[in-house]
């Protein structure tokens, strides 16, 4: 799905992917949780909770993130950042349909761009697609620009991550692409303690990594703790 030539046919069907490989996950939910703790810290700086997620591919975290936080009393205005013009589109779309109020999207290299000032940076299943070096200045942009603190989810690499990776994507999609990538990026992404040493490389103290369904991991820290 990195592929630019990606054909667009084959690049939205992923998506629709993944979409279902998410909600099964339960990834929204658990991030919001996440969120929910990091506010009883460091209470938000407005009225409505500001968050970027970065890497948002076709949004589906980003929007049912929203659903998820407006049913435990949270507002926010969500900005999802998309290097895919494609992902963009697609999720644009969908938030439109669904109604996320609060929700868009934009075009943008996260990497090289850096975190936009906001309340919380969250960022999912995107680590895995970057070199160490890039894993760090990303994590240390996203501590530098988020006010409250953030949140990061990825996928744990393990034996039972591919197994589990192998078997869903053949259950649930036709998709060649995430067929293919779903095993791949298993074995791209980091064990519990080669991430915890990115994370220190990064700058970001006083967090909590923990192992979470289905073999992901999920970091999260709380700037107010962590000076």
């Amino acid at each position: 799905m990195d592929d630019p030539l990606l054909d667009r046919g084959e690049h939205l069907k992923a998506l629709q992917a993944l979409h279902r490989i998410n909600f099964l996950s339960y990834t929204a939910l658990q991030v919001s949780r996440r969120i929910a703790s990091l506010l009883t810290l460091t209470p938000r700086t407005g009225p409505r909770l500001q968050i970027v997620d970065l890497a948002c591919g076709g949004g589906d975290v980003t929007i049912a993130l929203s659903h998820q936080l407006h049913s435990i009393g949270i507002l926010a205005d969500i900005l999802g950042i998309d290097k895919s013009p494609v992902a963009v589109e697609f999720a644009n779309q969908m938030a439109h349909t669904r109604r996320a109020l609060g929700v868009r999207f934009i075009s943008g290299d996260v990497v090289e761009e850096g975190c936009p000032p906001c309340d919380i940076a969250l960022s999912t299943l995107f680590l895995h697609h970057l070199s160490d070096d890039d894993s760090v200045r990303f994590l240390h942009s996203m501590h530098a620009g988020a006010r409250v603190g953030g949140v990061v989810s990825d996928l744990l690499r393990s034996r039972r991550g591919l197994l589990l990776a192998m078997f869903v994507t053949k259950l649930l999609t036709r998709s060649h692409v995430v067929r293919i990538d779903g095993p791949l990026s298993v074995r791209a992404a980091r064990t519990q303690r080669e991430l915890q040493s990115l994370i220190t490389l990064a700058g970001i103290h006083r967090l909590t990594l923990s192992k979470v369904w289905p073999e992901r991991l999920m970091l999260c820290w709380n700037r107010k703790e962590a000076r």
